[in-house]
């Protein structure tokens, strides 16, 4: 179930006594104890869903089939729209209607309808955002009838299969939340789908979470230190994803042809001011050309807001745990953390068509938040108009990255900064700005409570956004210690903070889907990318004519002063969003000259080249330097690229930083001949990270150590993690590593005490940074009671050769030979909501793993994990896909699991094997493929 820490005791143990009758209700359903054989396999199994014969389903106008292979993946036939849509709904709805429910009732604020009390805040906060109030706003003003027209088709399609269910018949956790709070699933609209995108863009927003922890850094470290852990994108190493092309000033569009390095008249430009008194001013400046003039003198608006955000270190940690109890659907948010998605034209493949490859990075969940189908109308004309396939979600119509009968697409986060924290001088009356004060936008909101009382929230917005800061008693003491500089307003009773966020404006992503969808060629591919604005997306594309090409889309704001690296003055106009980058002046890429486009979270073009701000957050390039450098291996002196070439770069477990590294451990002297044992490994190494590798094992250990060593201690308080020290088992407590016990118990010490940075390629820019400066600040560690202090390189790399040796032997064993990257190195797969809490038994029955993985984190094989918390995987490719553009039968695809969110169906995790060890299933796309792979054929009839 969702977790929300911010609950009181009450509601806290409330909770859990829920939770505890369901966990024993689930059990003994599963079981089929104490209630006899109503309780048996067989009334689980009644839920599955009819997959042969034929069922009659209103509203249809003609006869439906749905397809479906050996691993229940379905296809559907139709012969118009309406009725694809309306089978589509009915067929995710079939497999996957619990995600759906849990999902919009995520969107809307409303966990404590289903989960009870202890979601409350959650809840509190979702609807402070407004995310559902967004979509239906998008629904009744911004999108297309079309899309309007297959948005109701598919919701008529859901509650078809719900009509005349109980919830029992269409889940077991129904009948667990049945006898807790009489729960029943409520019939699903239009709007539920519209506001499942507000979820994806949520965690694929960009830089807030940096914009948070940059301003607490500010507390203990000077700006020269925050620098330093924040380095700027290493243009010279890294290519970026266009790597030509410019806006062309006369006709203020961009151009993937041009060479000059002028931008627009539109581009203003940021620059850094002067400033007195405390904190960093942020000035105007006018940037010509590049767009990155240096401003002199204009820093007083930068400088009250960085004056009056030292003092808010408590608050703005509390705005981070809040962010953090949101579900992370997606993953992790921050650097070195996204996906992977390159295209190479047939000019370097063997099919002599392009080859375009997909793997999105995102947290691992049960099932995947992915759901793969074919969307085919028997005859494509203007009544039926799709022939498409690929991965979708459950609960939204069409498909989300794939093909259809001419083009390929597939997408990685952009990164851009579409988010901004503004502090505002508030009162009982309103919200100060540019001098006066001005009333808020308020509305009232009740949030429903399973076996509770509701709850009233009243959420109060700025002209910047909602004010986040109301939703605890903790955040709505902003800036009652602020130091105020002179040109700060007077804090009075305080500060609160708003969120600024492009998602939080109706859009129209939601035609944009069905707009990929039935493109045809790279303009009708544009025309849809225009429309889709949140999540910003890089968008990669392949016809099978041989054409190639990248879209960078997105509503990105442009600001009038500021980079977004740090709250802003909300009280100033001067740092209002001006507009938006026109989409004519977005970067896009056609047939380029090298004849590949490498996405993967990359710096998109160089600042130099551009006259807008994206980011200043990109990851640093790790994975997209590797697989740019393994297409032009492969491509060199006439080499070809097949669509198992693809697969294989896809699972390339090659660490940079230990090829970085490992040369510099393996000169450290080592007396200790435990610790030399365990540097021995790393001879010889070749930077891979194979789930067999004890070398890997190691590597990973000691880079662990070294950033707890390196940073752990000298970041601020609000963002220490606890250390993660491994119990000793018995057998292991005695030998000739006598003092092992003691290192355990000091560093469970240290956990307490020290902080630890996350995972991430931006930590490999930094050390790489600081390498050759052997006496670096950076280098000095605080002394234990068993290590004394270090004050330069080397001997802070021996204690994490030691600290690395002293973890693995309580975690692994004392004997090295039995160590392998994989036994640290762990997927578990758990089920939503009740998979993640109870007793052992009640998880083992609806989880699955664990599965011992290779690769890691910022490696192309992108099996993330994060220093602060151990070596557990907590980021994956979500699914994998290679699309032949010569043949699309011949196209590859996998998901994490599978496709039923049914715990005991066969296809609840049968993708997973396959998927760990890096294999592809056959994509059947023409028809005589899809019948050749078809072992299940349901009709439904009007």
């Amino acid at each position: 179930m969702p977790a929300n820490t911010t609950a009181s005791s009450g509601k806290k143990k409330k909770g859990r006594r829920a939770r505890l009758i369901v966990i024993v209700l689930v059990l003994a359903l599963v079981a089929g104890v104490g209630y006899g054989t109503y309780w048996s396999i067989s009334t689980v199994r009644a839920s599955f869903p009819q997959t042969t014969g034929s069922i009659e389903l209103d509203g249809l106008s003609g006869p439906v089939d749905v397809k479906r292979d050996s691993y229940g993946i379905p296809q559907i036939y139709a012969d118009t729209d309406e009725d694809l849509f309306r089978a589509q709904g009915f067929v995710q709805a079939q497999d996957r209607f619990y995600e759906m429910d849990v999902r919009r009732h995520m969107t809307s604020g409303r966990l404590s309808e289903m989960f009870g009390s202890d979601q409350v805040d959650t809840d509190a906060f979702l609807r402070t955002l407004g995310w559902r109030q967004v979509a239906q706003e998008e629904y009744d003003t911004k999108l297309t009838p079309e899309t309007k027209k297959n948005l109701q088709a598919y919701a008529a399609g859901v509650n078809s299969y719900l009509a005349g269910r109980e919830g029992r018949d269409i889940s077991v956790e129904y009948a667990a939340l049945g006898f807790v709070n009489d729960y029943k699933p409520e019939k699903w609209t239009p709007v539920d789908s519209v506001a499942w995108l507000k979820a994806m863009a949520w965690d694929l927003r960009g830089n807030m979470k940096s914009e948070i922890d940059r301003s607490l850094m500010t507390s203990r470290l000077s700006a020269k230190q925050i620098k330093d852990l924040y380095p700027a994108y290493p243009y010279d190493r890294n290519k970026t994803v266009v790597e030509e092309g410019a806006v062309d000033e006369t006709t203020e569009k961009y151009d993937p042809k041009a060479t000059g390095t002028s931008g627009s008249g539109s581009g203003t430009g940021t620059g850094t001011g002067t400033a007195s008194g405390t904190g960093t001013g942020v000035g105007t400046g006018s940037g010509t050309g590049t767009g990155t003039g240096t401003g002199t003198g204009a820093g007083t608006a930068g400088d009250s807001a960085a004056g009056a955000t030292q003092g808010l270190q408590s608050q703005l940690s509390g705005i981070s745990d809040a962010l953090d109890e949101i579900p992370a659907l997606f993953g992790p948010n921050g650097s070195g953390i996204g996906s992977n998605s390159w295209v190479v034209s047939g000019q370097y493949t063997t099919t002599k068509k392009p080859l375009l490859a997909n793997d999105p990075h995102l947290a691992p969940q049960l099932p995947s938040l992915w759901y793969q189908m074919g969307l085919h109308c028997r005859q494509v004309s203007s009544t039926c108009k799709y022939d498409t396939a690929g991965y979708t979600f459950a609960g939204m119509p069409g498909v989300i990255i794939g093909h259809n009968q001419d083009i390929a697409w597939g997408f990685t986060n952009l990164g851009a900064d579409v988010t901004d924290l503004y502090l505002e001088k508030v009162s009982d009356e309103g919200y100060l700005y540019d001098g006066s004060t001005k009333p808020f936008k308020t509305r009232e909101e009740t949030i429903k409570v399973a076996g509770g009382k509701p709850k009233k929230i009243t959420v109060r917005s700025t002209g910047n956004g909602p004010l986040v800061s109301d939703r605890s008693d903790e955040l709505g003491k902003v800036g009652e210690k602020a130091p105020v500089t002179n040109a700060a307003p007077d804090r009075g009773d305080g500060y609160g903070i708003s969120l600024k966020w492009t998602a939080l404006m109706p859009g129209k992503s939601m035609d944009a889907v069905f707009e990929l969808n039935r493109a045809t060629d790279f303009k009708s591919f544009r025309a849809a990318a225009a429309h889709f604005e949140v999540p910003s997306q890089n968008l990669i594309y392949a016809d099978t004519k041989g054409h190639i090409g990248y879209q960078a889309p997105g509503r990105i704001p442009v600001r009038n002063a500021g980079d977004g690296t740090m709250p802003a003055a909300g009280w100033d106009s001067r740092y209002r969003w001006k507009g938006f980058i026109p989409q004519d002046e977005l970067p896009y890429e056609y047939d380029p000259e090298r004849g590949y486009i490498v996405t993967a979270n990359q710096a998109v073009i160089d600042k130099e080249k551009y006259p807008y701000l994206l980011t200043e957050d990109w990851s640093y390039g790790a994975r997209s330097q590797r697989i740019n450098d393994l297409i032009e291996s492969k491509i060199a002196d006439g080499g070809k690229i097949s669509t198992d070439d693809m697969r294989t770069m896809q699972m390339d477990n090659s660490s940079e930083i230990a090829k970085l590294l490992t040369p510099h451990l393996l000169k450290i002297d080592v007396s200790d001949p435990n610790v030399r044992e365990t540097q021995k490994l790393l001879e010889g190494w070749d930077y891979t990270q194979e789930p067999d590798s004890a070398a890997a094992a190691y590597f990973n250990a000691v880079w662990r150590n070294v950033l707890k060593l390196a940073f752990g201690n000298k970041l601020p308080k609000e963002l220490r993690v606890k250390g993660q020290c491994l119990s000793v088992r018995p057998a292991d407590s005695t030998g000739p590593l006598d003092d092992l016990n003691e290192r355990v118990r000091e560093c469970g010490q240290r956990a307490k005490n020290a902080a630890q940075p996350d995972g991430g390629d931006r930590w490999y820019e930094v050390v790489r940074k600081m390498l050759k400066d052997e006496k670096n600040e950076w280098w000095q560690a605080p002394s234990t009671r068993l290590d004394k202090a270090t004050d330069t390189r080397d001997e802070l790399l021996a204690r994490a050769l030691k600290d690395a040796r002293w973890e693995l032997t309580a975690k692994l064993g004392k004997d090295v030979d039995s160590w392998s990257w994989g036994r640290l190195h762990q997927l578990e797969l758990k089920n939503q909501t009740l998979g993640t809490s109870g007793p052992g038994l009640v998880q083992s029955l609806l989880n699955r793993g664990p599965w011992n993985l290779g690769g890691g984190e910022a490696a192309v094989n992108a099996t993330g994990w994060n220093a602060a918390g151990g070596y557990e995987v907590i980021w994956v490719p979500s699914m994998r896909m290679v699309v032949n553009l010569n043949d699309l039968d011949k196209s590859r695809w996998i998901n994490l699991t599978g496709a039923s969110g049914h715990a005991y169906s066969a296809h609840y995790t049968d993708q997973t094997d396959k998927w760990a060890k890096g294999e592809l299933l056959d994509w059947s796309f023409s028809d005589e493929a899809v019948e050749k792979s078809t072992t299940d054929k349901l009709v439904l009839r009007p």
